[in-house]
C-alpha cells in the first residue's frame, strides 16, 4: 500500500534527501499556455467567455455569475445550527490568532531630527478563490476573508465554481460563510477564468480589478497566478495537500495511521510522509493503514495516495536525520509526535504549520486551532509562508528629516552620488541650502 524507505546506515546529504521522496507531478508550467488562454478569452469577451467556460469545465454555466446579495443572505439563513455554531467558533479563533500577525508600527530615530517610520498598509482591494472540485471548503472561506479583514482590506471579492448539484450556483455553505463574514461580492466562476477575472475585472459584471489574488486551488488555478503575477499580487501556487509525521516508539500507530489518511482523502495526489526511528512503529502504522483505509469513505482515493511515490514510511536511525529528511522536504503540515515534540522544534525550519504533540492533529489546523490551512506545498516552505494577514499587507517607510539632520548628512550624500556618477542628487540636497 505504502512503499518503505530505508536510511538506517546512511547518511544522506540535503541535495539526496530533497529527491528522496518524489512528490505527485504538478506541472505548472505545462498548464500555463492552457490558463493564458483561457484568461486571454475573459479579458477580451468577458462573461460570456466566463459562462462558456462554465459549460465546459464545471458541467453548466451559472444562470447569474454575480450572485445576488439576497442569495447569500437566504444561505446564512439555512446553514444548520451545528454549522453555525462551529463557523462561530473558527472565526472567533482566526480573528484572534490572524490579530497577533499584524506587525505594530515603529519608528526609529537615527539622529536629532531624523527619523524612518515603519508602517503596514493594507491593499484596496483582494479576490479570493474557494475551489469546489472533489469536495466542498467553507472553512476556506474564512481561512481567506479573515486574515484579508484583519489586515484592514476594504474591499473583498469571492469566487467558487458553479456546483451542478446546486442548479450551477455557488455552493450554499460557501455563500453562507461568506454571508457570516459580511462579504456579499460573490461570482460563480473558476478555475483559470476566475483568476483572470479577478486580476482584471469584468465591467458587464461590475467585477472591478483586485490588487492580490489569493487563496488554494487546482493546477490551472496555479498556473494561472503564475500568468497574473505582475499585474496583481498572489500568494502562494498552492498544490496538492501534504503530511510529514516524525515519530519515535512511543507514537500511538492509530493515530499516525488515522493522521496520514486524513491528508490522503484530501487527492489522489496528496503526500503522506512517516518518518521514524522505530521499524516496530512502521509496522504497526502500516497494518492499521490497511485496516483504517478498508473503513473510510473515500478508501479510492486514499489508496490511490498512499500507493504514489508521494507518499513514504521512511526509516532513519535518529530524531536529528528525521528532523533533516523533515526540512529537506519541507512539508505543508508537519507533525510531531515523539517524547519531546519541543526538542525536535528545535531542529526543524522548513514546514508550512508545524503541529506538537498527539493531541494536535493536522485536522485540528484545518478547522479550528487559529492557525491558517492554506499553506505553502511542493517544498516551496523553504522560502515561504501561508495566508496571514501579513499576506493583504505591505510595509512602507516613512521619511521624516529637518534641516538640521539633513545638513548633518549632505555630505555624504555628496559622496555616494558622485561615486556613482549621480550629481544631480547630490545638487538636489545642496538646493536646500543653497545661499546658507
Amino acid at each position: 500500500m505504502i512503499q518503505t524507505i530505508d536510511l538506517r546506515g546512511r547518511r544522506p546529504s540535503s541535495t539526496e534527501l530533497r529527491a528522496l521522496v518524489h512528490r505527485a507531478e504538478v506541472d505548472v508550467s505545462a498548464a500555463v499556455p492552457v490558463a493564458a488562454e483561457i484568461i486571454r478569452d475573459v479579458r477580451e469577451r468577458g462573461a460570456d467567455a466566463l459562462a462558456e467556460q462554465g459549460d465546459r469545465f464545471d458541467g453548466g454555466r451559472a444562470a447569474a455569475i454575480r450572485v445576488d446579495p439576497a442569495t447569500i443572505t437566504a444561505a446564512v439563513a439555512k446553514l444548520p445550527r451545528q454549522i453555525r455554531a462551529a463557523l462561530d467558533e473558527v472565526i472567533g479563533r482566526e480573528r484572534a490568532a490572524s490579530r497577533a500577525q499584524v506587525p505594530a508600527p515603529a519608528v526609529t530615530t537615527l539622529a536629532p531630527g531624523a527619523t524612518i517610520a515603519q508602517r503596514w498598509q493594507p491593499v484596496d482591494r483582494v479576490g479570493l478563490y474557494v475551489p469546489g472540485g472533489k469536495a466542498v471548503y467553507p472553512s476556506s472561506v474564512v481561512m481567506n476573508v479573515v486574515p484579508a479583514q484583519v489586515a484592514g482590506v476594504g474591499s473583498i471579492a469571492l469566487a467558487s465554481p458553479p456546483q451542478t448539484a446546486f442548479d450551477h450556483e455557488v455552493h450554499p455553505l460557501i455563500l453562507g460563510v461568506a454571508g457570516v463574514l459580511g462579504v456579499d461580492e460573490v461570482y460563480a466562476m473558476g478555475g483559470a477564468g476566475a483568476i483572470g477575472a479577478l486580476a482584471y475585472g469584468v465591467p458587464s459584471l461590475s467585477l472591478e480589478p483586485v490588487d492580490v489574488v489569493a487563496g488554494p486551488g487546482n493546477v490551472y488555478v496555479a498556473a494561472a497566478k503564475r500568468v497574473v503575477q505582475g499585474d496583481v499580487g498572489i500568494d502562494a501556487e498552492a498544490g496538492p495537500s501534504e503530511v510529514l509525521v516524525i515519530a519515535d516508539a512511543g507514537a500511538d500507530p492509530v493515530v499516525v495511521a488515522a493522521d496520514l489518511i486524513s491528508q490522503a482523502e484530501h487527492d489522489e495526489s496528496a503526500a503522506a510522509v512517516l518518518v521514524t526511528v522505530s521499524p516496530e512503529l512502521a509496522d504497526a502504522v502500516r497494518a492499521e493503514l490497511e485496516r483504517q483505509v478498508a473503513q473510510t469513505s473515500a478508501r479510492e482515493r486514499v489508496l490511490v495516495a498512499l500507493a504514489g511515490p508521494q507518499s513514504a514510511i521512511v526509516l532513519v536511525d535518529d530524531l536529528d536525520t528525521a528532523a533533516r529528511v523533515s526540512d529537506a522536504y519541507a512539508p505543508e503540515h508537519l507533525e510531531i509526535q515523539t517524547a519531546d515534540p519541543g526538542a525536535i522544534l528545535d531542529r526543524v525550519s522548513h514546514a508550512g504549520a508545524i503541529f506538537l504533540g498527539t493531541h494536535s492533529p493536522v485536522s485540528l489546523g484545518d478547522y479550528l486551532a487559529g492557525s491558517n490551512h492554506i499553506l505553502p506545498t511542493g517544498g516551496t516552505a523553504r522560502f515561504t509562508s501561508g495566508i496571514s494577514a501579513v499576506t493583504f499587507l505591505r510595509p512602507q517607510q516613512v521619511v521624516q528629516y529637518d534641516a538640521a539632520a539633513l545638513r548633518q548628512v549632505a555630505p555624504h550624500i555628496r559622496a555616494m552620488s558622485d561615486a556613482e556618477q549621480l550629481p544631480a542628487h547630490g545638487d538636489a540636497v545642496d538646493a536646500r541650502f543653497r545661499g546658507r
